[in-house]
C-alpha cells in the first residue's frame, strides 16, 4: 500500500470539495477526505501532520452537524472524537490530559443528548465521550445499554476500558481488529482500523496498553 499515494489523492478530493456549496452533506465528505488524508499519513509515518489532518476532520464533522444535519447523525460526533483521540496519541504534544478540542468534541456528544438516545450508536457516541472526560462510572452504565443490535467486541472494550480492566481490554481489542479484518468494505476505502486505534489511545490514558 503506498500511503503517501492514498494521502495525496484524499488531499485532492478535499480541496475539490472545498469549491463547492458547503451544506451539510458536502461537509461531512470533506470531513471523510481530511480524515482518509490523516489516516493515511500516520501510516506513512507522519504523525504530526496527520495529527493536524484528523483535527481538521473532526472540525469538519461538526460544522457538518451545525449546518442541519439530522438529530440521529450520530456518526459524525463518534467520528470526530475518534478523529481527535488518534490526533492526541499521535501529537507527542498533546500531553496525557485530553486536549480541549477532544473536551469540546465529548461535551457536544452529551449536549446533544447522545446519552439519553434510543439508538445504540447515539449511546455509544455519549459512551466514548463519558470515558474521555473520565466519567468512567456513568460510561460503565451506557456500555451495559449497547445491546445485541450493537457489535459485541467494541462493546466488551468499553467496558472494559469504563472498569480498567487490562486483559478484558486486551482479549476485547484483539477481537475488534480480528472484526475489521475480516470487512470487504472501509469508509474512502482506508484499510486502517480506526475504531481500534482510537479506543487504544483511551486505552492508555489509563495504563492499559
Amino acid at each position: 500500500m503506498d500511503w503517501r499515494e492514498r494521502y495525496e489523492q484524499a488531499a485532492a478530493r478535499y480541496d475539490a470539495g472545498e469549491t463547492r456549496g458547503l451544506d451539510q452533506r458536502q461537509l461531512t465528505q470533506l470531513a471523510n477526505a481530511a480524515w482518509a488524508a490523516g489516516l493515511a499519513l500516520l501510516m506513512d509515518g507522519d504523525r504530526e501532520a496527520a495529527a493536524d489532518w484528523l483535527r481538521r476532520a473532526a472540525a469538519r464533522y461538526r460544522e457538518s452537524w451545525d449546518a442541519g444535519a439530522p438529530p440521529d447523525a450520530w456518526g459524525r460526533p463518534i467520528a470526530a472524537l475518534k478523529a481527535l483521540l488518534i490526533a492526541d496519541a499521535s501529537d507527542d504534544s498533546a500531553g496525557p490530559p485530553p486536549s480541549c478540542k477532544l473536551q469540546l468534541a465529548a461535551g457536544w456528544a452529551l449536549d446533544a443528548g447522545a446519552a439519553e438516545a434510543e439508538s445504540p450508536i447515539g449511546r455509544y457516541a455519549a459512551t466514548l465521550a463519558l470515558l474521555v472526560l473520565g466519567r468512567d462510572e456513568e460510561a460503565a452504565g451506557l456500555a451495559a445499554t449497547l445491546g445485541e443490535g450493537f457489535p459485541q467486541d467494541v462493546a466488551a472494550a468499553l467496558r472494559a476500558l469504563a472498569a480498567a480492566d487490562a486483559g478484558a481490554y486486551r482479549a476485547a481489542a484483539a477481537a475488534v481488529r480480528r472484526s475489521f479484518e475480516e470487512r470487504d468494505a472501509y469508509l474512502e476505502d482506508m484499510a486502517v482500523a480506526d475504531t481500534a486505534l482510537a479506543l487504544d489511545a483511551l486505552a492508555a490514558r489509563r495504563g492499559l496498553v
